[in-house]
C-alpha cells in the first residue's frame, strides 16, 4: 500500500497499549526502518518502579537523553533516505516528567528539554492508541515483564489522563486517534489492512479511528 507522503511516523500511546508491537508491524508492511524506544538500556527504570520518588529524576534524564541521541541520528544518517516508523515522541516525554518529578527537579527537566527539543524532527503522522486503564493493567499482568510488576494502577490511571490531555491539544502533526481496545492489527490481519487504509485516506490534521465504523 503506497504510503510515500509518510516517511516519518510514530505511533504513541500509555504503557501496555502495544504502541511498540504495531511499530514493528507498520515498519514491516510498508518495508520501513524502525526507531524504538531501548527501555532495557536505562539501569534506573526498574529502581524507579520501586521507589519513584528516588529516582524519577535519573530515569526521566536517561531517557532525554537517550531518545534525543536517537533522533539526532536519525536526521544526521541516511535513514530518511526511506519510511521511519517510531514508537516514541519527544513531545510526550514531559508527560512522565510531570507526573514524577519534584518542583525543583522538575523545573531542571524543563530547561534541557526545551534546550534540546528544536533538534527534533516533526513526525509526518502519529497514530495515539488508545484503551482504558483497566484493560491496559490486564495487558501488562498477561505479558508479564518482571520490570513492570510494581507499575501501580493509581500511576496508570494518571498516565492514560495526561495522555488524553496531552493529545487533545496536540497540534505539531497530523494525528490519527486509534481505539486500541478492540482493534487488534498485530495479530489480525484483516484488521491491520483497516488501519492502513484508514492511515491511507486521512485527510484532516485529526481524525478518529474505531472498529466498526
Amino acid at each position: 500500500m503506497n504510503l510515500d507522503r509518510y516517511q516519518y511516523i510514530v505511533v504513541e500511546g500509555p504503557i501496555g497499549v502495544g504502541k511498540t508491537s504495531l511499530a514493528r508491524k507498520l515498519a514491516e508492511g510498508i518495508g520501513a526502518q524502525t526507531l524504538l524506544e531501548l527501555p532495557q538500556e536505562n539501569p534506573f527504570l526498574e529502581k524507579f518502579y520501586r521507589d519513584s520518588a528516588r529516582y524519577a529524576l535519573p530515569t526521566q534524564m536517561f531517557f532525554l537523553f537517550q531518545r534525543m541521541n536517537q533522533l539526532r541520528e536519525l536526521t544526521q544518517t541516511d535513514m530518511f533516505g526511506g519510511p521511519v516508523v517510531s514508537d516514541f515522541l519527544l513531545d510526550k516525554d514531559p508527560i512522565f516528567a510531570a507526573l514524577t518529578l519534584g518542583d525543583d527537579e522538575l523545573n531542571l527537566y524543563r530547561q534541557l528539554y526545551d534546550h534540546l527539543r528544536p533538534q527534533a524532527p516533526t513526525p509526518d503522522l502519529v497514530i495515539y492508541l488508545q484503551a482504558e486503564p483497566e484493560i491496559l493493567i490486564e495487558r501488562i499482568k498477561k505479558r508479564g515483564i518482571p520490570m513492570e510488576s510494581g507499575i501501580s494502577e493509581s500511576y496508570l490511571y494518571r498516565l492514560c489522563e495526561s495522555y488524553s490531555r496531552f493529545f487533545y491539544h496536540y497540534e505539531q502533526a497530523p494525528l490519527l486517534i486509534v481505539n486500541a481496545e478492540t482493534l487488534n492489527p498485530v495479530d489480525r490481519a484483516a484488521d491491520f489492512a483497516l488501519l492502513l487504509t484508514r492511515i491511507r485516506n486521512m485527510r484532516g490534521k485529526r481524525e478518529f479511528f474505531k472498529l466498526g465504523e
